[in-house]
């Protein structure tokens, strides 16, 4: 096989095609899929292929190139055999004349055809139809069929008549429109396009043409525009194109509803126009180019006439001198006047030579100011570069406001300002000092944590010590009755805190309680949770949820923390429902939305109850004694007082009709007299309010303004679209109208104004103070009086400019810090105080919100990791009121179940969660990746993100990279020793980790990350300034930590010292007493300080302290003794068990381990690993014997 496709590559070489064939064909060379028919196609490609490689250095071809050049043009043959078979299908559609099947046809894939448009296949339909017909006629074969060449030409020739017809009819349209426009040189642009080809066109007569064609549509449509959209054009091909005015599209194929305008010029009627202008053009340059000879000829005509008849007139005007000298003086008045006008004919019809000589004028003039200003630049460089200077730094101003204001900041601009993200030494400083105190703090926390753990323990062994003391007491009046038959009251008396509610010392209890003491910490510092649970409360609960959960939670915001808290709660519910509950804006007047009520309800309180007395007091209380202020601005009833006045004057009955309209009332002048006496006192007190009011915002509560700002910030966000105005007409109607509003109307039940008992307020001051809140509404809401109260319009002047000042009054009350910065509170802050947070609830307030949060768990909670999921299954399912109060008592007593509702329980909130990690993985990769990428964005310039960290970096670029990084490496101790490529690597990496976490993503070429360096360069400064206070804060939070744990290690002393003390006190009692030593059946008497006891295993299972010892028979127990001495630690007790008088093991036991043990409910614990004794008659024991007194 090898030597045949050597003398294959030979017979190539040589041009031996028959040879080579003959050698290609034999079984042995092995190459398969040979056509005979296709031999010279054979020969002809690998004669090529062998050029190509000889032109490459290779001079043979291998057996795969042959078998691979056979294949190539097997598929070269097959693919022309489906276009030819195409081809035929094209001429059959063709000549059907069927648009759809022509296409179909055309867009086959073996047809290959370029440039088909589907929208043209009516006109591809005529031009190859058309073609065929013609070929048919060249060639007299009327079964003529068009070649792909020619159906392909056809194709490209259908598209350029398309293109032709478009920019044909647009250019119609357009000089149409320039006629409208009445400029002639738009006109003139336009007939000269060569898309129209308009023929004969003089730039002379710009100002005729756009007359005279101006004329001719005028007189083609008299009655101006008749609405049409279509105009039809016809070309030299017999095709019509309709061409749409409006959107400037054009079709080959009559549209269904074709309204053509009868208005528009066509191209035929513009060449008529314009070719008969230019001939009279021509015609005029034609006289005036042989004008002398003309004149000279008239001039010897008229001479010769002239003096013939001026020797026949001769005698006359000699007989009639006077009066020819009056006729020659109206002739030559005459004839100056006509050389006149001639001159100005003259000028108008040479008008544009005229102008040319002008324009020549006026350019040796321009050139002239040119070079003057030229040599005024070089004599003031200086100034120029000041002007440059300023140029440069305005569009530097303009690309900083690029910066600032765009959405999606550009690389571009990006790029010329990440120098200054560059960190000085000082910047680095701080940051380490930072990164130190938060360590520090993180520790600082850990170790107070750690401290306190150990300080509730020790709360607890104190307890249980006290506890055990106060069971003693009880215990040792019964111990010398301790039989067999109340051993079970022994055990009773021991634990009998068991059931004394969430306060009792048990470990079940106490791990109730802490539960619940974690879960009110969550509640209250997650307002999410809660956020999320008003939505869920229905309208005839939310009420008492309100005050049973809500406030419950929270103390009612009785301090600084709880009212932070309360309003992040009131801030994410308001935002929360804007987002989820409100379409339009405003739904947030028309409504009553569930948060506002609940921000109203809490800033009523004592608080807000005040700053209300404090705003309103002084103006309700002077409107109140003022017995001489009447406003009633109703005319009915102003018109029904005159009356009824009138009549106890007079004593007599009206004549006047009782029951009037508005309108009839104030037809009486006495009326309209006291209508607007009323007005302008009611104008001089909203006034004396208003500004009352404006003037006080400080004296706003912050709560109720910090929610007025979020209400203002969250419905701009939710509508972008909204004005200012109406933004504070919602603001308005918060602090004015749901907040103001009802106490200037009823101050008595708000507390406003102090009212005797049994006292009120009248009629005659509720209508005053009503009409000024009336009116005060109405400016907060920028309404005017219309309607049925056009009879006060009067007062909408006055309305407008109130509106104004309540509009700054609003905006005013916007601007408040946040509460972070109000209260002085951070993340820190329940860590550093020593004292923990208390919340005062009821046991009934308890049981609802377990019931509420278990109800709607999985609403608000639907993270499955979710740290409340976590404290509920602590929780457990809802306790009855028995188990959290500790009392029993019958399932009827509903009086005696209402009463333990109301018990007040003090929940010390903490955390059961660890302080979180102060950063995580992904964000330090983030700011890395950052920081990447602005040391590449300097060292590269691109479009976007992506095509910078594609593109691979010029050597220049590469040098200034390594020169940056050279420089920084002098101050810092970074390692930048990879080269920009290398970075760029560590960019992608790190942006397909960011992408795979949802962080970025790369649809955008990631702008988001664009968009947080453009945010670090706007906030650079308040960063450094954020840093600059969180040093501080943290700098405090470590001092208050480390005051906070000296009192923590103080604490411990003391507690230590006390428990020392408990214990000296139960062994001093020991120690003073005298107590009987039992062994077996015999008694003598010792010192308690040398006392140890005797017991049998016997005696101790009978006691039923000991309950067995495995692999020992009962009947073995007598053999058994166990000797109990206190040990000198105090506290503690030595064990050493006895087996028939040989001493086998000996332990220690720790009275405080077994209170811990009694703490816990374990009742049975083991000694020497085989022993089992029961926990609390064991205490009995010890407490009988060594701290019975």
């Amino acid at each position: 096989m090898l030597s045949a496709v050597a003398v294959i590559n030979q017979a190539l070489e040589r041009g031996l095609c028959p040879d080579a064939w003959a050698f290609l064909t034999r079984p042995e060379v092995g190459i398969v899929h040979l056509e005979s028919d296709n031999q010279q196609r054979y020969m002809n490609a690998l004669v090529e292929l062998k050029e190509e490689h000889a032109a490459q250095g290779v001079k043979f071809l291998t057996w795969n190139d042959i078998q691979h050049c056979v294949e190539s043009v097997n598929a070269a043959v097959e693919d022309d055999h489906d276009r030819v078979l195409a081809v035929s299908l094209v001429n059959e559609a063709v000549e059907e004349g069927h648009a759809g099947t022509t296409l179909r046809a055309l867009l086959l894939p073996v047809m290959k055809l370029a440039g088909v448009d589907e929208e043209l296949v009516d006109l591809y339909q005529y031009v190859l139809q058309r073609d065929k017909v013609d070929k048919a006629r060249v060639t007299g074969d009327s079964l003529a069929m068009l070649w792909w060449e020619e159906i392909q030409d056809g194709i490209f020739n259908a598209n350029k008549d398309d293109e032709d017809a478009y920019n044909f009819a647009v250019c119609v349209a357009a000089i149409n429109t320039a006629l409208e426009e009445e400029s002639a040189i738009s006109t003139l642009r336009l007939l000269q396009t060569p898309a129209v080809g308009i023929l004969g066109i003089v730039p002379q007569c710009a100002e005729v043409y756009q007359l005279q064609l101006a004329e001719a549509k005028e007189a083609k449509a008299p009655d101006g525009d008749d609405g049409g959209e279509w105009v039809r054009h016809c070309f030299r091909r017999g095709t019509g194109y309709y061409f749409n005015l409006r959107n400037l599209k054009g079709t080959w194929k009559e549209p269904e509803i074709c309204c053509i305008n009868v208005g528009q010029l066509s191209r035929e009627e513009i060449q008529a126009v314009v070719l008969r202008e230019t001939a009279t053009y021509n015609r005029e340059q034609l006289w005036l180019a042989h004008e002398s000879l003309v004149v000279w000829l008239q001039a010897r005509c008229r001479g010769w006439l002239a003096r013939r008849d001026f020797g026949k007139h001769l005698a006359i005007l000699q007989v009639h001198r006077p009066a020819a000298v009056r006729i020659q003086a109206c002739w030559k008045g005459f004839v100056q006047r006509r050389r006149y006008q001639e001159r100005m004919d003259f000028f108008s019809s040479n008008v544009e030579t005229i102008i040319l000589l002008q324009s020549w004028v006026r350019m040796y003039k321009e050139r002239k100011k040119y070079l003057q200003k030229q040599k005024f630049y070089r004599d003031h460089v200086g100034a120029i570069i000041k002007i440059q200077t300023f140029f440069r730094a305005n569009r530097a101003r303009g690309d900083y406001r690029t910066l600032i204001k765009a959405t999606d900041a550009p690389v571009s601009v990006l790029r010329k300002f990440v120098h200054l993200l560059e960190q000085s030494e000082g910047d680095l400083q701080e940051e380490l000092e930072v990164l130190r105190l938060r360590q520090e703090v993180m520790s600082a926390i850990r170790s107070n944590q750690q401290l306190e753990q150990d300080l509730n323990t020790m709360d607890i062994k104190i307890g249980l010590l006290v506890k055990n003391r106060i069971t003693l007491e009880d215990v040792v009046s019964h111990s010398m009755k301790l039989n067999k038959k109340n051993k079970e009251q022994v055990m009773d008396m021991m634990t009998q805190d068991k059931h004394k509610g969430l306060k009792s010392l048990n470990k079940e209890k106490r791990q109730t309680l802490e539960a619940y003491q974690h879960l009110f910490y969550l509640l209250q510092t997650n307002p999410n949770y809660l956020a999320k649970l008003i939505f869920q409360m229905p309208q005839n609960r939310f009420t008492k949820f309100m005050d049973s959960v809500i406030f419950s939670v929270y103390n009612y915001g009785s301090n600084l923390r709880e009212e932070y808290l309360l309003l992040k709660l009131f801030k994410t519910a308001l935002e929360e429902e804007i987002k989820c509950k409100v379409d339009h804006l405003q739904e947030i007047v028309t409504g009553n939305p569930t948060v506002i009520k609940m921000v109203l309800s809490f800033n009523r309180g004592p608080r807000g109850q005040n700053s209300l007395r404090d705003l309103l007091a002084p103006f309700i209380q002077d409107v109140i004694n003022d017995k001489t202020l009447h406003i009633n601005i109703n005319p009915v009833e102003v018109y029904k007082a005159w009356v009824n006045h009138m009549e106890c004057q007079t004593g007599e009955a009206s004549h006047l009709p009782y029951d009037v309209a508005p309108e009839q009332a104030l037809c009486h002048v006495e009326v309209r007299r006291k209508v607007e006496s009323s007005i302008h006192s009611l104008c001089t007190a909203a006034d004396r309010l208003m500004r009352s009011i404006t003037s006080a915002v400080h004296k706003i509560p912050y709560g109720i303004r910090f929610m007025a700002k979020v209400l203002k910030n969250s419905l701009q966000e939710k509508f972008p679209d909204a004005n200012e105005e109406e933004l504070l007409k919602i603001v308005g109607n918060l602090l004015y109208y749901r907040y103001m509003n009802p106490a200037i109307v009823a101050p008595d039940g708000f507390d406003v104004v102090d009212v005797l008992a049994g006292g009120q307020l009248q009629a005659e001051q509720r209508r005053n103070l009503g009409s000024v809140a009336k009116v005060l509404q109405f400016a907060a809401a920028g309404k005017l009086f219309d309607g049925e109260s056009s009879h006060m319009a009067s007062m909408n002047d006055y309305l407008l400019s109130a509106h104004q000042k309540f509009r700054e009054f609003f905006r005013e009350a916007c601007e408040v810090s946040d509460p972070e910065e109000m209260f002085n509170i951070d993340e820190y802050s329940d860590l550093v105080t020593v004292t923990k947070p208390v919340v005062h609830t009821t046991v009934e307030e308890i049981i609802n919100t377990h019931m509420l949060l278990l109800e709607h768990e999985d609403t608000i909670a639907v993270d499955h990791n979710d740290p409340l999921h976590e404290l509920l299954h602590d929780l457990g399912d809802v306790p009855s009121l028995s188990m959290l109060v500790g009392d029993t008592m019958e399932a009827s007593d509903a009086t005696r179940e209402a009463q333990l509702a109301k018990t007040e329980i003090s929940l010390a909130l903490k955390s059961k969660f660890d302080v979180p990690k102060a950063d995580d993985g992904m964000h330090t990769l983030l700011l890395r990746t950052k920081q990447h990428i602005v040391d590449v964005i300097r060292a590269q310039s691109g479009e976007t993100l992506l095509d910078i960290l594609k593109t691979p970096a010029k050597s220049e670029q590469a040098i200034a990279y390594e020169h940056m990084m050279r420089r920084r490496l002098g101050r810092t101790d970074e390692n930048c020793s990879s080269s920009l490529e290398q970075k760029k690597n560590s960019v992608m990496k790190n942006l397909q980790i960011l992408e795979a976490s949802t962080m970025i993503s790369a649809a955008n070429n990631y702008q988001e990350l664009v968009n947080e360096i453009a945010k670090d360069l706007r906030n650079q400064r308040r960063h450094r300034q954020r840093r600059r206070v969180e040093l501080l804060k943290l700098q405090q939070t470590l001092d208050a930590l480390t005051r906070k744990a000296t009192f923590f290690g103080e604490q411990a002393d003391y507690y230590n010292q006390y428990i020392h003390t408990c214990l000296d006190n139960l062994d001093r009692g020991r120690k003073i007493s005298r107590h009987t030593v039992h062994t077996g059946n015999t008694r003598h008497n010792r010192k308690a300080k040398q006392m140890t006891l005797h017991y049998t295993a016997a005696r101790l299972h009978e006691k039923g302290v000991l309950l067995e010892i495995e692999n020992l028979q009962q009947n073995q127990f007598r053999n058994v003794q166990f000797d109990i001495t206190p040990a000198e630690e105090i506290g503690s007790f030595d064990v050493k068990a006895k087996f028939m008088g040989v001493n086998m093991e000996k332990v220690q036991l720790n009275f405080q381990d077994l209170l811990q043990l009694q703490y816990e409910g374990v009742a049975i614990m083991k000694m020497f690993d085989k022993i089992k004794v029961n926990v609390n008659l064991l205490i009995f024991l010890i407490n009988n014997k060594f701290y019975g007194k």
